[in-house]
């Protein structure tokens, strides 16, 4: 297992949550590939990053933030593959991450391919 990959992860892991609380939803966007899924239950399923700014941007605009992720795992699965898991908590709600695949693009940057998650409680709306 590759430390430096991990710690890559991470940080573009923490990059996004940055954003997301700074309210930079492009560049949250912009974190996945153009043909990535993410699978939000219990909203729904979302492919590509069209579809997946139709879900973060109103959820962003609406005031969600103080993101944050506790008992973050990792684990690489191949030279150019990791998966992440946490639990997550935020103004508006908390659940958990069961899968972030990032991938390592041929440019070097770390991508979303795959965000699977679920929404367990959402306060007060």
């Amino acid at each position: 297992m590759s430390h430096s990959m991990l710690i890559e992860v991470l940080n573009a892991s923490q990059k996004w949550i940055n954003n997301f609380n700074l309210g930079n939803i492009d560049d949250c966007v912009a974190s996945y590939s153009t043909d990535a899924v993410m699978n939000a239950l219990p909203t729904g399923t979302f492919t590509g990053t069209l579809e997946i700014n139709s879900f973060w941007r109103p959820f962003i605009e609406s005031g969600a933030t103080d993101l944050n992720y506790k008992n973050v795992w990792l684990k690489q699965v191949d030279s150019n593959t990791v998966h992440l898991g946490a639990d997550w908590s935020m103004n508006v709600g908390r659940g958990i991450i069961t899968l972030e695949e990032w991938k390592k693009q041929s440019d070097g940057m770390w991508k979303l391919e795959r965000d699977d998650f679920e929404v367990q409680e959402q306060f007060g709306t």
